[in-house]
């Protein structure tokens, strides 16, 4: 009898753990080709490429509301739960431009209204909310949203804990999109970013 009840715990256990486990809605390695679903934004081809098993793309001139080459894709709705959106993002020469970033950035009604960066600032690199200096090459972004929030977190060189970078609130869900894109590149120089391990996970209430 014991041997059984043993078994149930077991049972019981294991299921509760898978439960709370993230379930994958949707990934992309950008290995040769790009995934279902994505849309290019003001696309400039010859400014984006699929090399050594990342997606890269040249840091043009511009800002959030004329960006190129932005790489856009539906959000999952989150009205019905918690989601994170993680990408890792690396820098393939030191930025030089003042507000040179990559990272993602989170359309609500078409319009951008949040992003999750790693940023060029006055001669240092920081993840931006919360201007967390960000040394590292390569860094793992995580933005965690809900209904009417987001957490933003990061990871130098996807190694360890994330740590949170911000936190506050989202406009109420509208034809929200999810985006990953860099800006505020030099006009006169070749700056590429490397971004790479693109998800989208539902997370446990």
């Amino acid at each position: 009898m014991r041997t059984w009840w043993r078994g149930v715990w077991l049972a019981l256990c294991c299921a509760t753990a898978s439960a709370a486990e993230p379930q994958v809605v949707f990934e992309d390695k950008f290995d040769g080709k790009l995934g279902e679903g994505w849309t290019w934004l003001r696309e400039n081809a010859d400014a984006h490429r699929l090399k050594d098993g990342a997606l890269e793309i040249r840091v043009e001139p511009g800002v959030a509301h004329n960006v190129k080459n932005a790489l856009v894709r539906p959000a999952p709705d989150r009205s019905k739960g918690k989601f994170a959106i993680e990408v890792t993002v690396a820098n393939t020469v030191k930025p030089t431009q003042q507000f040179e970033q990559a990272g993602i950035t989170w359309y609500c009604g078409g319009k951008p209204v949040f992003k999750l960066v790693k940023e060029l600032i006055d001669g240092g690199l920081f993840i931006i909310p919360g201007k967390k200096p960000m040394a590292a090459e390569s860094v793992q972004l995580r933005l965690v949203v809900t209904a009417d929030s987001w957490t933003a977190q990061y990871r130098p060189d996807g190694k360890g804990e994330f740590e949170t970078a911000g936190s506050g609130k989202l406009p109420a869900p509208k034809d929200d999109q999810v985006s990953i894109q860099c800006y505020n590149g030099p006009a006169n120089a070749e700056h590429w970013i490397r971004f790479d391990d693109f998800r989208i996970l539902q997370l446990a209430d």
